[in-house]
């Protein structure tokens, strides 16, 4: 039954993202443009540090699968495509693993063809303290994730409906752990008051894991005899929301969520991700062409992504939090709502001294 639900979900996310061609909340971010703010390519490095973890690129494939044959062949191709192309990456929910040892093999395959990569481990917020270290023991994690998903055990035929142990038990992994704790959102959003929160529960980082790209109480719903909980459909804070909405939280963060291209990766982090993951595009990639066609679209999302950081002015990623930003539409209405004011974003940028005249006085 668990494998049979593991498969369902990658299927059933495959279609999504078939299906979802459309726009989000990234592209209520725009960049103004300094025309001389460039900058040399030789100059632009993808290295980012936060929490004390150092990667160098700003991108990982984040939390996927795992706990079927089938999903273990994904896991193996996605090791190979984070080796080839140095990307840090995500285990699946690893809740299989503990109730049937025998799909061990489909987790610690990540580690096996991605001996020396970063790889985290991923447990929901009831696991407890011996399973979340049996998690990191058994793909020699980096880090830890976990996950927490409220709008999605909601609708699940099978999922939780006791809510009120995740935060001590939250914050009793994080105290127990070796490894730096990243709790993410699957795809709902982190609220302001809920990085906070964490930061309060020892958590180091947090992935805000906002509406955008996969849908997984859409998932669940479709799993239902009656799919009556489509109302559930986007429910939650986009990716771009939430980071606008974590501003000074006082703990790094990472953005995932309806990430698409390298200029949703670019605007993610001016907005201040120290990283950015996705998972439903690679997805895709890998099962329509292989795992060279995921080698080939992660290398081509690096490139692309230092090109930016050079047309930009940006040496590091965390210089794109300099540049100046413009936000529109629905996300400005959700910034005022929030009482968060977007002004200062669009007049930070010190790249470009004032024009002169001939004489050397400043106009």
């Amino acid at each position: 039954m668990i494998a049979q639900r593991k498969d369902d979900h990658v299927r059933l996310a495959v279609e999504q993202h078939r299906e979802h061609t459309g726009r989000n909340q990234f592209d209520e971010v725009s960049f103004v443009h300094h025309a001389l703010a460039g900058i040399d390519r030789e100059d632009v490095s993808l290295a980012t540090t936060f929490a004390g973890i150092t990667w160098q690129v700003p991108l990982y494939i984040n939390a996927m699968t795992g706990g079927s044959e089938k999903t273990g062949i994904i896991n193996r191709d996605l090791a190979i495509a984070a080796r080839e192309t140095g990307v840090p990456i995500a285990s699946g929910s690893m809740s299989a693993y503990f109730k049937d040892p025998s799909c061990a093999g489909t987790f610690s395959v990540l580690r096996e063809k991605n001996p020396d990569g970063f790889v985290m481990a991923n447990v929901n917020a009831t696991a407890s303290v011996d399973k979340a270290q049996r998690a990191i023991d058994l793909v020699k994690a980096d880090a830890l994730q976990i996950h927490i998903n409220t709008a999605q055990e909601t609708p699940m035929p099978e999922g939780d409906r006791s809510f009120s142990s995740w935060v001590p038990q939250i914050e009793k992994i994080a105290a127990s752990v070796d490894v730096p704790v990243i709790v993410k959102e699957v795809g709902n959003g982190l609220s302001r008051e809920t990085v906070l929160l964490l930061q309060k529960l020892g958590v180091k980082v947090a992935d805000l894991g906002g509406r955008g790209g996969t849908d997984f109480a859409r998932i669940e719903n479709g799993r239902r005899e009656i799919a009556d909980y489509g109302y559930l459909h986007n429910w939650g804070q986009s990716t771009a929301a939430c980071l606008l909405d974590a501003q000074g939280a006082g703990i790094p963060v990472l953005a995932s969520g309806g990430v698409r291209n390298p200029l949703d990766v670019a605007r993610a982090l001016a907005l201040g991700a120290s990283g950015v993951g996705a998972s439903g595009k690679f997805l895709r990639t890998l099962m329509d062409g292989g795992v060279d066609a995921l080698i080939a679209l992660l290398s081509a999302w690096l490139d692309q992504l230092a090109a930016l950081q050079t047309m930009l002015g940006a040496h590091t990623p965390a210089d794109l939090t300099r540049c100046d930003l413009l936000i529109h539409g629905d996300l400005r209405d959700f910034c005022t709502d929030r009482g968060i004011d977007t002004r200062p974003l669009a007049r930070r940028s010190s790249s470009l001294a004032a024009p002169h005249d001939t004489t050397g006085s400043t106009r």
